[in-house]
């Protein structure tokens, strides 16, 4: 369904797996990565957004890197450039705000893992993000401005995850309600980091995944509008 294209961001340009849908344009979505790269599970996210009437782009924060190693994959979380990372997801928002197909005035952020991390350091940063989900998002080096955040924010956990543990996102919701921010936290019950990886049989969970993907979009069309733009429509 979707295609790699290449868009504008501040002082070059970027790779990214962009997916539009049939029906012509709808709410606008980044996807943002775990820490293997721009897999073919991101894209397949992609697609899913699109069948569900979102415009998905997920840039490639790892410009062509990808792995299936723990270890290497690790190694590329770590030499992540925040800042680069910021500039590139920023382009993102920005394309999609001014993409034909986009309807919302505002765009969405979804992360995983990693990702996640950076969907809500992207909403502390940009005040264009109108949601940010985060799926068991974690990275010990980003570390969002959460009096800063503009958007409300969908977390989805899990219960048996020893990286991001159900103590800091209760600490994290805790910090969140001090601020009077929207955070709706959900932590599934006997279930493993990445439970949403389908291309992974030994963490997914069918059952979580399916309930927190009804929730992602649920929440997405909520706060980004639920009017879908159908072209050639009478």
């Amino acid at each position: 369904m979707g295609e790699m294209i290449e868009f504008p961001v501040s002082g070059g340009s970027i790779d990214g797996y962009e997916a539009v849908p049939q029906q012509g344009g709808g709410p606008g979505v980044v996807v943002i990565q775990e820490w293997w790269g721009l897999v073919d599970h991101i894209k397949d996210i992609c697609d899913r957004f699109a069948a569900a009437g979102f415009v998905a782009l997920a840039p490639d924060l790892f410009h062509g890197k990808t792995t299936r190693s723990p270890d290497e994959a690790g190694k590329m979380m770590m030499a992540l450039r925040i800042d680069e990372a910021e500039k590139e997801l920023e382009g993102a928002v920005e394309y999609l705000l001014k993409h034909d197909a986009v309807t919302s005035n505002k765009i969405g952020v979804v992360g995983f893992c990693m990702g996640g991390a950076l969907s809500l350091y992207t909403a502390t940063k940009n005040p264009n993000v109108g949601a940010s989900v985060v799926f068991y998002g974690g990275h010990p080096n980003v570390k969002p401005d959460l009096p800063n955040l503009h958007a409300p924010v969908l977390g989805l956990y899990a219960e048996k995850d020893g990286f991001v543990t159900p103590q800091s996102v209760r600490e994290l919701e805790s910090k969140l309600n001090a601020l009077g921010k929207t955070f709706d936290a959900h932590i599934y019950p006997g279930t493993d980091h990445a439970f949403f990886n389908d291309s992974r049989p030994e963490v997914y969970n069918e059952e979580a995944a399916a309930d927190a993907w009804q929730r992602t979009t649920d929440f997405l069309h909520k706060h980004l509008g639920e009017e879908l733009v159908k072209h050639g429509s009478v």
